[in-house]
Parts: structure tokens; C-alpha cells; sequence
């Protein structure tokens, strides 16, 4: 249910609200929030609510701005995992300036654009995602260890999957929520499930993988064990992906008059992708460990598309009547709405030159090896320059430099990734 403004504070006097959490992603994906008592929320509705930009990865493009979160009231729901006496509703905000000027890091507000850019060209863009996730065991002081919750396989059953009473729970909190998964399984790596969303709008779809990623870790915690996306958690197992699939559909009026070119168009939206899919690399593989999953076990990594399952970067049908086109590549700590509009705008470009798909399952280039890569790669990119703004991708790319120099400067470097990847994401 959608609720404007005035409805929610409404709902906050009838429903024994007691706080409310604004949420946001820092220039890393990481999910953020500040709570306010929900007296507070009129006030933060007209004024926003500052926030200390120099304290989080990535607001430093702000160049010293004061910053203010605006609460998106169609975004409204109740975090099931609260108490029910004393309720707790959350909000996805966006990002400004105290004159009311988006921030050039939002990057929320980057999808919104990129949205309208589609609509404004006359088309319409859907997403869904099928996200994977690792459960581990907790050790006598309730600390994460490195031992998998279980060793089951592939869509195995209970009592091998020990985790299906877990991604019951989370599939129902989700419900509470607002939001239906389609399908819950577990994965083929020891511990690892994966949860499917079906398609919906390109900001509803980020919305949704963001409360799915809160939802499977306070899930996981009242089951004492510890859930992490980190993209390759374990060495000789397999690592932990986010696949996106995606279809575009033209307006009415350009469905009319052009409905035998549509499949041609989707097939130029897929080879747009795939044209610019190496510049921004370094947004859907955000972190050292992202590059450890690529090219092991089914994980991409050459730049091919197939109808067939295997380590295809795209997986499609050209000659069905419905083509979605699913993206394998990314993982589950980027930044879903910076990969979102960076697919968007990929594919609207491959579109507009009327893009050629190469031969199935050929192609002479690689998705970046390193991090320090895919940054040396987008530092380069013409296409990331005209659609991110200056200032935020400068940031974006010295921090990934910095996170590569951390690495190759740790005497332990397995240390060093899981200390700063495998509690934390």
C-alpha cells in the first residue's frame, strides 16, 4: 500500500508508532539509517534531517555541503522484526542540499533519473533479482565463525538444509512487509540459499533487494547464526551472486506502429549491456573479494551471452516471444541503484545504435581480474562520465584504488577480507 504524507502520520497516531528509521545507501552500497522519535517526522517531511556527510564512504563528494535525508513516504513500511507495542516503521530517503538540490551521490535519485530518461524516450524498463547469501555458524560468544550452517547442495531437503525454517521466516517477515518473493531454495555451496523476487520497477526492485539483504540478517540473528553476502566467503566454495534480469518494453504508441522490431530492440538493449559492462565493472563487483568469485565455479567471466545455462555473463532467449535478458555477473554488496541506472542507460544506448549481439557464446574480452582494474577502466570510460557526475565518481573510483592498495598491502590478506567483508556485508 502506498501512503502520501499525511496518511502516514495518520497511521503513526493510530498504530502506536514510536519511531521511525530513515534508511540510505552510502557510496558503497551499505545500507544506512538515522532513527527519530516519530513526533518528529512532520518537521523531517518539510525540513529533511541532517546528517554528518564527512562520516560515511563516499559523501566526501559533498565537498564539506551540509546534507539533509527526505523521507520517500511511498516507500512506508512496518519492520516486522520490532516490537509490535511501540512499532517502528522504516523509510528509504532521498539525499540533498539545504536548498533542496539532489547530491550528486545519491544514488537513489541517479535510478530515479535514469527512469525517466527511459519513459521520456518511450521505454519502460522491469527488474528482478535472485539473490544468494551464505548462514554460518555462531561460536560460544555469538561470533561468526567460518563454519557453514550446513553441507547440503542444490534445492536438497530437510534435515540436510538446515536452513529452511530461515528462509521460511524470511520470505514471511517479507510478506509483512509488502513484499512477495517468488521462490526460496538452498544454493548449491554448503550453507548458501538463494531467495527469487519477481520483476517490478527499477527503484521498487533496488527498494526490495535492500530489504531483503535487512531482513535475512535480523532473521538469521534470531536464529543464532550469521548470514553474510560477502561474494566469496569461502575458498573452495561457491561464491554468492545477485542475477538481474531485466526485460524493456517500447510505449503504446511505438508498439503499434513498430511491434515487429520490438525483439530486435531487446536483443540491442542485451548487446548494450554487454558493450559497456566492463566500465562499470567496478560497480557490480565493488570490493577485492567480488573478483575471487568472477571465473570460479559457474560465476562469469568472459563478456558472452548463451540460451544455455553455464558461465555466461547473459543469459537469454532471442527467439522467444518474451526475452529477458538476465545479468550474472554482479553480486549482492553493490550498489543497486547506481547498477540499475548504469543497465539502463547501457541498454538505451545499445538501442539507440541498434546494438548487434556477437555469436552466441563468443567474444574476445574479459571482465576485469582486479578491482584496480575495473577502476582503471572506469576512470577511462566515456560512458560513466557522461552519466555520473564528476565529483562522485572521482570518489568512487579513488576509494576502490584505496581498497586495493589496503589488500595488497596486508601481510594476511585472508585476514584482512574477512575482517572487513565477512561481518560486515
Amino acid at each position: 500500500m502506498i501512503y502520501s504524507e499525511n496518511e502516514i502520520l495518520q497511521y503513526i497516531e493510530e498504530n502506536d508508532v514510536k519511531f521511525v528509521k530513515l534508511t540510505f545507501c552510502d557510496l558503497r552500497g551499505r545500507l544506512k539509517n538515522i532513527s527519530i522519535l516519530s513526533s518528529e517526522l512532520a518537521v523531517t517531511f518539510e525540513r529533511g534531517l541532517r546528517i554528518a556527510a564527512k562520516k560515511i564512504a563516499g559523501f566526501e563528494a559533498a565537498k564539506g555541503r551540509d546534507l539533509f535525508l527526505f523521507p520517500d513516504a511511498q516507500t512506508m513500511t512496518v519492520l516486522p522484526w520490532r516490537p509490535q507495542q511501540g512499532r517502528v516503521i522504516r523509510m528509504f530517503c532521498y539525499i540533498r542540499y539545504k536548498d533542496g538540490t539532489p547530491f550528486e551521490g545519491d544514488s537513489r535519485y541517479f535510478l530515479k533519473k535514469a527512469m525517466k530518461s527511459a519513459v521520456s524516450a518511450g521505454y519502460c524498463f522491469r527488474f528482478g533479482t535472485s539473490c544468494e547469501f551464505t548462514l554460518f555458524l555462531k561460536d560460544e560468544n555469538g561470533l561468526p565463525t567460518k563454519t557453514p550452517h550446513d553441507f547440503a547442495g542444490y534445492c536438497d531437503t530437510a534435515p540436510d538444509d538446515k536452513g529452511e525454517n530461515i528462509r521460511r521466516d524470511v520470505c514471511l517477515t517479507l510478506e509483512q512487509m509488502g513484499i512477495q518473493p517468488v521462490s526460496s531454495r538452498h544454493e548449491s555451496g554448503c550453507g548458501q540459499h538463494e531467495i527469487d523476487f519477481n520483476s517490478s520497477s527499477a527503484v521498487k526492485a533496488a527498494d526490495t533487494f535492500l530489504s531483503f539483504k535487512s531482513a535475512v540478517k535480523s532473521v538469521a540473528e534470531t536464529h543464532g547464526v550469521h548470514a553474510s553476502f560477502m561474494p566469496k566467503p569461502l575458498k573452495d566454495d561457491c561464491g554468492n551472486g545477485m542475477h538481474i534480469s531485466f526485460t524493456v518494453f517500447p510505449d503504446s504508441d511505438f508498439l503499434e506502429e513498430h511491434a515487429a522490431e520490438c525483439g530486435d530492440m531487446v536483443k540491442s538493449a542485451a548487446a548494450g549491456v554487454m558493450q559497456h559492462i566492463r566500465e562499470f565493472t567496478m560497480f557490480t563487483n565493488s570490493t577485492v573479494n567480488s573478483y575471487e568469485r568472477l571465473g570460479e565455479f559457474t560465476a562469469p567471466r568472459d563478456v558472452i551471452w548463451s540460451d544455455e545455462e553455464g558461465s555466461q555473463l547473459i543469459r537469454m532467449s532471442p527467439d522467444s516471444d518474451d526475452v529477458t535478458i538476465e545479468l550474472r555477473a554482479p553480486d549482492c554488496v553493490c550498489d543497486p541503484y547506481f547498477v540499475l541506472g548504469l543497465m539502463i542507460y547501457s541498454a538505451m544506448e545499445g538501442i539507440a545504435s541498434g546494438a548487434k549481439l556477437p555469436k552466441k557464446n563468443s567474444g574476445k574480452e574479459r571482465l576485469p581480474e582486479t578491482l584496480e582494474e575495473a577502476a582503471d577502466i572506469a576512470e577511462k570510460s566515456e560512458f560513466l562520465k557522461k552519466y555520473i557526475p564528476e565529483n562522485t565518481l572521482e570518489v568512487l573510483i579513488n576509494n576502490s584504488r584505496e581498497e586495493w592498495r589496503e589488500y595488497n598491502s596486508a601481510f594476511d590478506k585472508d585476514a584482512f577480507e574477512d575482517k572487513k567483508y565477512f561481518c560486515s556485508l
